[in-house]
């Protein structure tokens, strides 16, 4: 079972990740030491053995090579046993032709998903046999210094985009880099947006071009290394 180090207190982004031991598919971890210099996403699933929840894991399994490319760990977590894990895993790979190898935390005590409000105080529907809430869809990236930079919270009944989830690891690692921002839809290899407080002139001096739209606003192409 796992053992919680600190008490609950309101995530906020720029929040330190609340650290805990915990029970594995991969064996016990630390989690601040599991995250290490990685940036880290720490998702959640309402239940095992279940169809959404099914694709889901299967599309991160999927994806897996690209978080890891980009320094990037996955980790889930849900309500249910070690061994459910560790059989849902076979189902998981079997439905969407994935590979699963990133650790999924048991949580049957609730602890790590109230430290981290993963609950579902909703859906009434959404509980398990002994009446219990279960976890909700909850994304938390979170980087290198243990701090959140993205929480994300969906319903049980909707499941979530993964490429959207390594889009914004993108923008953050590139924002982080380039001390620019990124604007709406944006992707890999998208014109950035300068932040108001950098002037055009010293724009100009970092970036070379840059295409002003309004005092405001103004973008500027990253060189590719």
């Amino acid at each position: 079972m796992a053992q919680v180090q600190e008490q609950r207190a309101p995530l906020r982004l720029g929040s330190i990740a609340p650290n805990f031991d915990a029970e594995t598919t991969n064996g016990p971890i630390n989690f601040h030491e599991f995250i290490g210099n990685n940036w880290v996403v720490l998702f959640s699933h309402p239940d095992d053995f279940t169809p959404i929840c099914t694709t889901e894991l299967g599309a991160f399994a999927k994806l897996e090579p690209e978080f890891a490319a980009r320094g990037v760990k996955l980790i889930g977590l849900s309500a249910n046993s070690l061994d459910s894990h560790k059989e849902w895993i076979k189902d998981i790979d079997e439905v969407t032709g994935s590979n699963l190898k990133f650790p999924i935390i048991a949580d049957p005590s609730r602890k790590i998903a109230y430290l981290y409000d993963m609950i579902d105080y909703d859906d009434t529907t959404n509980v398990d046999q002994k009446g219990m809430a279960l976890t909700i869809r909850s994304v938390f990236i979170i980087d290198p210094n243990k701090k959140i930079r993205l929480i994300l919270s969906y319903p049980a009944s909707t499941g979530r985009n993964t490429a959207e989830v390594l889009r914004v690891v993108d923008a953050l690692q590139t924002t982080d880099k380039n001390g620019v921002t990124t604007p709406i839809n944006w992707l890999p290899g998208d014109d950035v947006v300068i932040p108001p407080v950098v002037s055009t002139e010293d724009a100009k001096k970092k970036f070379g071009e840059v295409r002003e739209v309004k005092p405001y606003l103004r973008y500027t192409s990253l060189k590719k290394d």
